[in-house]
């Protein structure tokens, strides 16, 4: 609560204040909920929502407040992708395709949020809404064949994903349309969203597999993002994951041409094995990895989960002579004791075992978890007579 009064009262002082950016009122204080989910080798893990909407569309924020909303919700950038073709607030606002990045620009300045200027090509299905970030100016793609508007974005270097395909389609089921096909063979489409707001679309995940499209998630807010995922339940909104070598546009554009990211979604992340299980390894921190397995007596494993995300793990095999939970949940932040214990009396020796599992929630494609082991070494000793 005190967070939202606080973006509030920042909505109420941009009104007088249009193109400064806000300083806190004295008795409040600005605080920052960090994501914790770990870089990999050689690249920094970004969190980022590419899809979302302010006055200057459909959205019902003024711009600096969405940069404000993604500094406090931990976000690293971000882009304002209003509506090109729809401006209900029109005879309020003057349309001005650029105003709503300049407006925000400021503020994610000042607090080092890397803005992506962007825009939204809305028109009916097919081909349905695509969204074009990296615009030098929007107002070129203001054109009233989408593929005028499409090349025009492609032409200034943008990247251009489909949104939310499968939010006005028959059933709600995802389908690749012709024009999409089209865009696609003329490499003017780089990516898809696999996950919108609440939405997850199976069909869309195996389109950017099979097809060697760019996973993107993002949250499509119109309102004020704590209207939608309330921070007091652990709510948070869907992210693209950008892995990159720095928090440059330069970079996160070359992360995305080159399909290097990732969905945070709920408690679920989704993406190449590539990328989800240095995630999940850099994660998890085994305790005590040399365990000692004596007689059929119990054992404990430790295991810390540095992580925001709790990992669902089903087991996927087994271990001559050793017997291991069925499931076990990493809880995020947590540690967790796992028992183990060897299936025979007088087993002796020294090995290293490597327990299976599969990480439900970690999806490397539609309804298949990341395959993973916990490695140990164990030393068996005889039960006592």
């Amino acid at each position: 609560m005190k967070r939202l009064m606080f973006v509030v009262a920042l909505a109420i002082c941009f009104l007088g204040i249009l193109a400064l950016p806000p300083a806190p009122a004295s008795s409040q204080t600005a605080v920052r909920t960090e994501i914790r989910i770990p870089d990999i080798p050689g690249y920094r893990t970004l969190k980022c929502d590419f899809h979302m909407h302010t006055v200057f569309s459909d959205g019902n924020v003024w711009p600096p407040i969405r940069a404000q909303e993604a500094w406090l919700d931990g976000l690293d950038a971000f882009a304002i992708t209003d509506h090109i073709e729809y401006q209900p607030h029109a005879e309020d606002i003057p349309t001005n395709f650029n105003r709503s990045y300049e407006l925000a620009r400021p503020y994610a300045q000042a607090v080092e949020l890397t803005i992506i200027r962007g825009a939204e090509i809305t028109r009916d299905e097919p081909p349905g809404h695509l969204n074009a970030l990296f615009l030098e100016d929007v107002n070129p793609l203001e054109k009233a064949d989408y593929r005028d508007a499409v090349k025009a974005a492609v032409d200034q270097g943008g990247f251009v994903f489909w949104n939310h395909p499968g939010w006005k389609q028959p059933d709600r089921k995802s389908v690749w349309y012709e024009t999409q096909e089209e865009l696609y063979r003329q490499g003017r489409l780089h990516g898809a969203e696999v996950v919108n707001g609440s939405t997850y679309y199976p069909r869309v995940h195996q389109w950017c597999l099979d097809k060697k499209l760019t996973m993107l998630g993002n949250s499509d807010i119109h309102n004020p993002v704590e209207m939608n995922y309330n921070p007091e339940t652990g709510a948070h909104r869907p992210l693209t994951l950008v892995f990159a070598k720095d928090h440059s546009a330069e970079s996160i554009k070359q992360a995305l041409f080159s399909r290097r990211t990732a969905i945070y979604w709920e408690n679920t992340l989704i993406g190449e094995s590539a990328y989800l299980e240095p995630i999940f390894q850099r994660s998890v921190v085994i305790r005590n990895p040399e365990l000692t397995l004596n007689g059929t007596r119990t054992s404990y494993l430790r295991i810390t989960n540095t992580s925001d995300v709790s990992y669902e793990l089903s087991a996927d095999g087994s271990i001559p002579n050793v017997s291991l939970p069925g499931t076990v949940t990493l809880h995020a932040g947590k540690t967790v004791i796992i028992g183990i214990r060897a299936e025979a009396k007088d087993l002796t020796g020294r090995r290293r075992i490597r327990l299976p599992y599969r990480v439900k929630n970690l999806l490397v494609a539609p309804g298949q978890g990341l395959p993973v082991t916990l490695d140990l070494q164990v030393r068996f000793l005889p039960a006592e007579s």
